[in-house]
């Protein structure tokens, strides 16, 4: 079968540039409105999408005064959209930091049921100043610690799913029996940073577990992507950054033993699209004339640790001697390294960099027609760049809807996009396999009574 795109709408509020909310374009349903969510669900399954995701934050930012935030949970979003669609695959983002194995567990398998096999998780570490003290801690827990809770975390759930054997459940009234105990087991597992004697209270889920999403695109998280990830979301300015990310990803999972058509690589994307590139660039305009300074200078030094950047003119060209060395940060390294290099190259001013990153916080952001959107799309996809994008509109449900009906048909006539689900599931859509049981491949202990 010829290789073809995948595309997954990233939700985020009104629309991923920070003055979205307030065009006039963009929805005016609250945040906490299910409905808006349940519409935009259903759009991405008429485009034929992937997926629909949610990131999360476990903290609020001081920038709530001047930005749209304050949105539902991803995990009890995702059960209700789980009901209005059919085929749309749901990955909804959980942290690994301040999350309980077993509750995690549990609650991903549940999804998984519920959708008949569309979920997805994405594996975070929570770099967000501030959610330490939501959760008992007085101080960010660092980098290189939070990646290897992160290791053991994927180790413990996933054998909590594989706990029970696929046919662990009879169902069998005339014997009296519901399921077979000697296909449900314990994991007693027993590690650094978690005891959990297990089994799971719940089935094993229709994928087997859900597919396994990561973001980390520092020198850590590139290694445990290409150990653990089937889907990778990674934030690119330009092309020769993404075509080296994908080679690195690819050659690291290889050497794993892993096979590379098992990671689907998806760079994030914001289009402005305009019937005109001239209409587009007003469009683009408008966004940036309408964000607070302020916003964007909260922006950035969340994504530096806290770093104070206030004491810099706006105006003024920035060099790389105005940042913190990213191997300081104990944030969202990956993202530092990205404006570090984009300061380094293109020597904006502060204003033009906060310009640039609100429109997709340090992803890809074209401005353009349809057809030029399209063929920035299926360059980064033919260049050895993507496998796919993770589409962030500007504007919500706006440019999405623009994407939807003026993009996706352009990539369709040119093959690179499919024109009907072929597959059910969530795996299905990212042509990954089914993962095996680790326990039942061969006989196992029974469980042992409580």
């Amino acid at each position: 079968m010829t290789r073809q795109l995948h595309f997954n709408l990233f939700v985020h509020g009104r629309g991923h540039h920070e003055a979205a909310w307030r065009h006039p374009a963009a929805t005016t349903q609250s945040l906490t409105d299910i409905t808006y969510y349940q519409d935009l669900a259903r759009r991405a399954e008429a485009a034929l999408f992937d997926a629909i995701f949610f990131a999360d934050a476990l903290a609020i930012s001081h920038e709530v005064e001047h930005n749209a935030r304050g949105g539902l949970e991803p995990l009890t979003t995702l059960a209700a959209l789980a009901g209005v669609t059919e085929r749309l695959g749901l990955i909804a983002t959980a942290s690994t930091t301040y999350t309980e194995p077993f509750n995690l567990a549990r609650q991903f398998a549940s999804l998984d049921h519920i959708s008949n096999g569309r979920v997805g998780w994405n594996i975070v570490t929570s770099w967000v100043t501030g959610a330490g003290p939501n959760f008992g801690y007085d101080h960010q827990i660092e980098h290189a610690e939070r990646y290897e809770r992160a290791t053991e975390f994927v180790e413990v759930v996933s054998k909590l799913w594989d706990s029970w054997a696929d046919d662990a459940v009879l169902d069998d009234r005339a014997a009296g029996r519901y399921a077979d105990p000697t296909r449900i087991r314990r994991i007693d597992h027993v590690g650094r940073w978690h005891k959990v004697r297990g089994p799971l209270n719940i089935s094993r889920p229709p994928q087997g577990r859900p597919v396994f999403v990561q973001a980390g695109s520092s020198t850590t998280g590139r290694r445990f992507a290409a150990a653990h990830a089937e889907a990778i979301f990674t934030a690119h300015l330009e092309k020769a950054s993404a075509v080296a990310f994908y080679r690195d990803i690819k050659d690291q999972a290889s050497a794993l033993g892993r096979l590379p058509e098992e990671i689907v690589i998806l760079p994030g994307i914001s289009p402005v699209i305009g019937s005109t590139e001239a209409e587009a660039q007003r469009l683009d305009r408008e966004l940036n004339e309408l964000t607070v300074p302020a916003v964007g200078l909260e922006h950035l030094s969340n994504r530096f640790g806290g770093h104070d950047f206030s004491h810099l003119d706006l105006d003024a060209v920035l060099s790389v001697d105005d940042f913190p060395d990213p191997e300081t940060v104990q944030a969202a390294r990956s993202r530092t390294e990205v404006i570090i290099s984009f300061v380094r190259r293109e020597r904006p001013t502060l204003r033009a960099l906060l310009h640039k990153l609100a429109g997709a916080r340090g992803h890809l952001t074209v401005v353009g027609t349809p057809e030029q959107i399209a063929n920035t799309i299926e360059d980064w996809f033919e260049s050895g760049a993507a496998d796919g994008f993770n589409v962030m509109p500007p504007i919500l449900p706006y440019l999405f809807d623009v994407f939807a009906d003026e993009v996706v048909p352009i990539l369709q006539k040119r093959g690179l996009f499919r024109t009907r689900y072929e597959g059910r599931t969530l795996r299905d859509h990212y042509g990954l396999e089914r993962p095996a049981n680790r326990f039942f491949e061969q006989a196992s202990p029974a469980l042992e009574p409580a």
